[in-house]
Formats: structure tokens, sequence, C-alpha cells
């Protein structure tokens, strides 16, 4: 898995390519934690999965903390170009039904 970061004035977008699995997840975690402490004030923050071809349920439970976080802190959680198998995905579990994804 490959994360490229970009920060657009209160907007922080992350572009994840590969699998998010048991082993790539904590790496995930990782970056958006310390994404979320360097910009102070984030407003939102966008993770483009356009090149991601696999999540795990370890990495749906990145998503979800890192959906409660930004919810606590006023902030929002956007999924962005998710492919068709991880939108099935999210779809089974019951994610998109409150995650924030946009095709």
């Amino acid at each position: 898995m490959e994360i490229r970061k970009e920060k657009d004035g209160n907007i922080f977008i992350m572009y994840v390519q590969g699998a998010i699995d048991t082993i790539t997840s904590p790496s995930l975690e990782i970056a958006i934690l310390e994404s979320i402490k360097q910009v102070k004030g984030i407003e939102e923050l966008i993770i483009d999965l356009s090149n991601t071809n696999y999540i795990s349920s370890a990495g749906l439970r990145v998503f979800l903390k890192t959906h409660k976080q930004l919810d606590s802190m006023g902030g929002k959680f956007i999924i962005k170009h998710p492919r068709e198998e991880v939108m099935e995905v999210f779809d089974m579990t019951g994610f998109s039904t409150f995650l924030t994804i946009e095709e």
C-alpha cells in the first residue's frame, strides 16, 4: 500500500493505492493520526480510494475510528472514488449508511 498526501488549506487529502488489510491498515491509521495532529482545525479529511482494490475488516476499523474522531472534532471524513469491489464491502457491512462516500 502506498499513501500520497496533499493539503489544501484546512482540507487534507490522502490517496491510497493498493490493499488495505491486516498488514497495511496500521500504517494507514498512523498516517491518518499524524495528519490530523499536524493540521490543527482540519475541516475535511478526504481519502481517495480510486486505486484501492481491497479493504478488510482491519481497514474498516480504521475508517470507523477516523469517522468518530473527526466527528467529535467537528470535522468531515469523506471517502471518494471507491472501486466497485471496495464499495461492495461498504454496502455489505453497513458502512455506506454512515460514512460519507462520493463516487
